[in-house]
Formats: structure tokens, sequence, C-alpha cells
């Protein structure tokens, strides 16, 4: 029986200074992994009354330079990439830093990992995304899909990653609503889609590119890629515009759902698919 997403509610709420840009959670637990604006590193477990924030690494010299945007479980290592460029793994139970690896010439946009644990992907404003080894932080392929820069000649951005379930397969997402399907393990790409309507271009007000695809996820059979961002922007000061989800077969090409948002506002930037593949719920923009 697959879960009834409208009777899902709130259990508990912690607020704590500071914004959260990736967070990840130890199956079967309470325990959570945070990434902070503050530079670092938190875990915390959400079981007891009072939850306890500890910082990663607290007592040690290896630590990020700038926001942290990017957390993913794999194994026995927690690990997170930031704007400084850098990848750091650590012991998710020490909490102690593991290795530090300069893994991009910009800023890193998101990190994920491959439900197995074998395998983290980092995608960042160099328009790269790297397949590591998660447990010996070696990497094992680059893929370079994505243009460096926009249709009007401006810098693109990297946006979004996710494996398929079942790890086969790995999608990656940037600015231009480019959406390119890689082969996780031989590193070639199999498909490419493009969603255009989550790119908005702005020759008056700013004169620059905004908006984009900012999530990706497959279905659990790997049938389907839901992308996830905003329409057509037509304020720029305040990203007036729609929350937007595209849905496709992306072995044939096909757009099979297209869903242009209707009250909520801003970016679509995390997606979920139920197990059974009935539903699937999205979070971010209008809060």
């Amino acid at each position: 029986m697959s879960a009834d997403p409208t009777k899902l509610k709130a259990v508990k709420t912690v607020d704590r200074t500071g914004i959260y840009f990736g967070l990840a959670r130890v199956p079967g637990t309470g325990r959570l992994f945070v990434g902070c604006s503050d530079a670092k590193m938190y875990s915390v477990d959400m079981a007891p009354e009072k939850p306890e924030w500890k910082e990663l690494g607290a007592a040690q010299t290896v630590k990020h330079e700038g926001y942290v945007t990017g957390v993913a479980l794999a194994g026995p290592f927690v690990v997170s990439g930031a704007y400084d460029g850098n990848l750091i793994w650590w012991n998710s139970e020490t909490l102690e830093p593991v290795r530090k690896v300069a893994a991009h010439a910009k800023w890193i946009r998101g990190v994920t990992a491959s439900r197995d644990g074998r395998f983290i992907a980092s995608v960042a404003d160099d328009m790269l995304c790297k397949i590591w080894n998660s447990q010996t932080g070696e990497v094992v392929h680059v893929l370079s899909g994505h243009q460096l820069l926009t249709p009007n000649h401006y810098p693109s951005m990297l946006y979004a990653a996710a494996f398929s379930p079942d790890g086969r397969f790995l999608a990656t997402a940037d600015k231009v609503g480019h959406v390119v399907v890689w082969d996780a393990a031989a590193g070639s790409q199999l498909a490419a889609v493009e969603t255009p309507l989550m790119y908005t271009w702005d020759p008056k007000q700013r004169q620059h590119s905004i908006g984009g695809v900012r999530s990706v996820a497959f279905s659990y059979d790997g049938k389907f890629l839901a992308i996830g961002g905003t329409g057509q922007i037509n304020n720029v000061d305040h990203l007036e515009a729609l929350a937007r989800l595209e849905v496709f077969d992306w072995q044939d090409n096909k757009r099979v759902i297209e869903h242009s948002g209707d009250k909520h506002k801003g970016l679509v930037e995390r997606i979920e698919f139920s197990p059974a593949g009935d539903w699937l719920v999205s979070a971010g923009g209008d809060h």
C-alpha cells in the first residue's frame, strides 16, 4: 500500500539561526546532517525532546570556506560540497573530517549519492558533473554535457543532479533548462530533454538570465524523470513566477505531465516520487 500524501503532517519543528542548503537523514533514524550558510556542517538527532546541534570537525582546521550547498550520505561517510569548490568527507559517527578534495573550479551547487552508497555525484558552475568513488574519494567519471554560456552569452550554472533508485542512471540539469541523462557506470550520455520555459532572459531591467532547473528525480522504476524549477519570470526583483514541474518519459523524449503551477510561486528545489509511483512531492518556492 502506498503512503497517503494527504495525511502527511509535521511531528516536530526545530528552529535555528542560519540558512540551510543541504540535508541528509540517516535511514531509519532521526539523525540529520545539515549544511549551512555559515560554511559549517552540523549533526542533529531529532528524536530527543530537545535536539542538540553538533558541529562537524569543530576542533579541526579542515573546513569549508563558503555556503555548504550539498550534503549526501554514502556508507560510513557524509560528503559535503560548498561554494569553495571543495568536497569534504566526514566520518558520520565521530563527526571528524576524513579527506578534503578540490573538486571543482567554481561553486558546487549540489551533491547526491547513489542509494547503494557506492558513488557520489557533484555538480558545479564549471558546468561539470563528477562521479566519485564514495569510499576512496577518487574520480570515476567527469561528465561534460552542458554549455558554459547561456544563449545570451552569460555564464550558465549547473544546479541539480540525481541518481535513479537502482543507480543505473544519473540526471543533470542546468540554468537554461537542458537536462541530460547519463549511464552512471559508463559515464556516457543516453538522452537529453529540454525545459526552456524554466529559463528567463531579462533584456531590460537586469540584462541577465534567471530561473533554471533546480531539481530532478527519477521514478522508482527509472522510466520517468521529474524536473522542477519555475516558469517565466515577469518581475525579476521578486521572482514572481509560478513554480513549475514537468515529467518526462525520458527514453522516448516525451513530456507526460506539465504542471505550470496554480498559486505557489518560486523555485521547485526538491522532488521525490513515492515508491509506488502514484504521486510525487515537491518542496521549495513559496514556502
